[in-house]
């Protein structure tokens, strides 16, 4: 399905400047460098500035800076990355599912399913679940027992919600997310490990979205409880009463322990892990593959590990740091030595 959107048109829905013609036809978008003539493009990281003039885009996307001695027609906006966010909704040619219930869907009498909203084919909602209006259920989905989704979610097929999840509005979940498996707890009795039944459930905030084969396990009593406007990429695991604050994103393969608190607007970025029963303060950014050990108590950037190195070279440091030991060892017995000197040059003695 091609969608064609006059520029004028796109000016006036993000309120942006527009230098050009306002009928001419923008059918889709594209990168600086592989855009057409009928597509729109955007500049937002200056390192792809030398494409500008050779771009072949029907018009771009620039801030009042870039947009100055610029030949091609443009929309000038304050954040040309955050314009195409929004314009890029315009030409998402993912289909719209119509409302109503598929016959081979099974519903429990006494779920209710707003009439507004679209249940996919065998997707499975049990007793007291609560599907709001414009709720999209993908096909083969499992909504379980008292389970709400607040109006306007999204979920793709083959999701799965186990009993007492409530999740808010415009939800966005992707296939194979798990929300509500029971946490990983046992106690451990003379070498026997007795299971910990998971009483809690899960609480989802509104404007969420849940990237692929994500879980978010239940709370042992209390609810795990992810914030509003939190973004999780795929293939991240939340433990069990783990509490996410609002606007916080999190990159793919991220693993969080049980308990562990994480606060509004943060990033962490792919593979970070974090132990439990730990607080990361608001506005705190985990860079990638990092191991958090401890809380976190201010804001800004915390990274561990090594960077990448040539092989040879990450060798070598990988024996020097098997040495460590026998160096902090010989240092302290130096240092011992140094101490025991007098002012004079010669060794201390007690006779």
């Amino acid at each position: 399905m091609t969608v064609t959107i006059k520029l004028g048109q796109l000016a006036e829905f993000l309120g942006a400047t527009l230098s050009g013609d306002p009928d001419k036809a923008i059918t889709g978008l594209a990168t600086l460098q592989e855009a057409g003539p009928t597509q729109l493009s955007f500049l937002a990281n200056p390192q792809y500035r030398k494409y500008l003039a050779g771009s072949q885009a029907a018009a771009l996307l620039l801030k009042a800076a870039d947009a100055e001695g610029f030949a091609g027609d443009a929309l000038v906006v304050p954040d040309p990355y955050a314009a195409y966010a929004r314009i890029s909704h315009l030409f998402d040619p993912k289909p719209k599912a119509a409302a109503g219930v598929h016959p081979t869907a099974v519903i429990a009498p006494d779920a209710v399913v707003d009439p507004a909203a679209s249940i996919g084919a065998f997707a499975v909602i049990e007793s007291g679940a609560h599907i709001g209006a414009g709720v999209t259920v993908g096909a083969h989905c499992f909504i379980g027992a008292r389970s709400v989704i607040g109006e306007g979610g999204w979920l793709a097929p083959r999701v799965t919600l186990y009993h007492d999840v409530r999740v808010g509005k415009r939800v966005v979940i992707q296939s194979g997310a798990v929300l509500g498996g029971e946490g990983f707890g046992f106690a451990n009795q003379k070498g026997i490990w007795q299971k910990i039944a998971q009483i809690g459930g899960v609480l989802v905030g509104d404007d969420v979205e849940i990237g692929v084969n994500t879980a978010i396990d239940r709370g042992a009593l209390a609810d795990t409880v992810i914030g509003n406007g939190v973004k999780l990429d795929n293939q991240i695991q939340i433990a069990h009463n783990v509490q996410i604050g609002d606007h916080t994103a999190m990159a793919a393969c991220v693993g969080i322990s049980g308990s562990t608190k994480i606060g509004k607007h943060c990033m962490l970025a792919g593979g970070v892990g974090l132990v439990g029963h730990i607080d990361i303060c608001d506005n705190v950014f985990i860079t990638g593959m990092t191991m958090v050990t401890h809380s976190i108590t201010e804001p800004g950037s915390y990274s561990s590990g090594t960077a990448m190195q040539p092989a040879a070279e990450w060798r070598k440091s990988a024996a020097r740091i098997r040495q460590l030991d026998d160096i902090a060892r010989r240092l302290r017995q130096l240092e011992k030595q140094v101490g025991e000197v007098t002012p004079d040059g010669n060794a201390s003695s007690d006779g």
